[in-house]
């Protein structure tokens, strides 16, 4: 281990803003000779009798691993039992342990990304303080990250993997919000066996740039959703008893998973979006119509034009609105007639596909499920079906183009 040189006790400032993790910081030749490999957050609250045992034991650990290129950050939630006291207290001794007491928030969720925020590390992790994650996993989660996983969760549903004494209401409860979760985010609690971990490790560019917004104690949950993962690695561990200090499993920490749930599943189905595409789809009614009024009475075009001619006005003319409007924000990063007129096209096409599945799906109830009756009742449910479709199908693949292409 090479002689670094020792940090100030001082306590971390804590970031404000929003909880967006920021690009890695270069740190200073003089208090950091070699890069930082891992950031390990230890969450707290109440743990001043384990915090002494839970850093030695990372430490021990990390020390014969990774010497010199891990850093321990202790986020203490201004604990009445002064845990972020204790751990400063310990700082002399471990050079690599640094903390951050918050004074304005709560909630194990945003203290991890506090964490992060403030974090130097490629890959940032997180650890509970109370010794029910047993450290001795820690290793085999580095290792798969540096297999190439982009995050690697340790699991009690995986081979090696377990609870120690949990009664069968627990067990219950836990399976219970896992189904729970998956009926709310099927693709995001999917992803791994155990969902509710809160052990392990992600790679920092997986999340850099993407702003949280947890609610409760599952972090892992928002970084499923909100995170570019494409490679997951899981090991199993077994969660252990506490040993010291209570427990802080209550009921509402079940109300924030469901209020996490609920939240992260608007926020992932993009409701404003699709609030402003309905807007402008209605006004495009109105235009249609306009134009078919117009070109009937005054201009005396035949049905047929009129309608072929109207109803491409009208698509025009929710085109423009939902490029400078719906999906604003996305076109402006491909300036360029030539970019605008694919656009354009694609929204054309999406369309016209969506006119023959409303004429399919209207027919199919109208003469098929209510017997021929109720038409406008079907065309109404075939209308909203499509709006679905062509406002899915176009952030997938028409506007959404334009994001990858940035």
């Amino acid at each position: 281990m090479t002689d670094r040189p020792r940090q100030s006790n001082s306590l971390l400032p804590v970031p404000t803003g929003p909880l967006q993790i920021p690009a890695r910081t270069a740190p200073t030749a003089e208090s950091h000779p070699l890069p930082i490999r891992l950031s390990l957050i230890v969450p707290t609250y109440q743990e001043s009798k384990n915090i002494a045992t839970i850093v030695s034991k990372l430490s021990q650990l990390l020390d014969a691993d990774l010497p010199d290129q891990y850093e321990l950050i202790v986020v203490d939630d201004n604990s009445p039992d002064r845990t972020w006291e204790v751990a400063q207290s310990l700082m002399p001794e471990y050079p690599q342990l640094r903390v951050m007491r918050r004074q304005q928030e709560r909630g194990l969720s945003t203290a991890v990304i506090r964490g992060w925020q403030a974090a130097q590390g490629e890959v940032l992790g997180v650890i509970d303080a109370d010794l029910q994650h047993p450290p001795e996993a820690l290793l085999k989660l580095f290792s798969e990250i540096e297999r190439g996983a982009d995050l690697a969760v340790a699991s009690r549903h995986v081979e090696g993997g377990g609870v120690s004494d949990w009664s069968a209401l627990r067990r219950f409860l836990s399976r219970g919000a896992q189904v729970l979760g998956l009926m709310i985010l099927p693709g995001v609690i999917g992803k791994v066996s155990d969902p509710m971990s809160g052990y392990f490790m992600v790679r920092r560019d997986t999340i850099f740039g993407k702003e949280m917004d947890p609610v409760g104690y599952k972090i892992l949950i928002e970084v499923l959703g909100r995170g570019n993962v494409r490679w997951i690695g899981e090991v199993g561990y077994v969660f252990q008893e506490r040993q010291a200090g209570e427990s802080k499993v209550t009921a509402k920490q079940y109300v924030d998973y469901l209020k996490h749930l609920v939240r992260l599943r608007f926020s992932l189905w993009p409701v404003g979006r699709f609030i402003r595409f309905g807007v402008v789809g209605l006004s495009g009614v109105f235009v249609d119509m306009g134009i078919l009024y117009v070109l009937r009475e005054f201009v005396g075009l035949g049905l047929t034009r009129s309608l072929i001619v109207s109803a491409e006005v009208a698509i025009l003319s929710n085109f423009l609105w939902n490029d400078l409007w719906t999906f604003g924000d996305i076109a402006r990063r491909q300036r360029g007639w030539s970019k605008a007129l694919k656009r354009f096209l694609k929204f054309n096409l999406i369309c016209l596909a969506g006119l023959v599945l409303k004429v399919l799906l209207a027919n199919l109830l109208f003469n098929w499920l209510w017997g021929q009756e109720n038409e406008y009742w079907a065309n109404l449910i075939a209308i909203a079906a499509v709006t679905l479709w062509n406002f899915w199908i176009n952030l997938k693949l028409n506007w959404r183009v334009t994001e990858v292409d940035r």
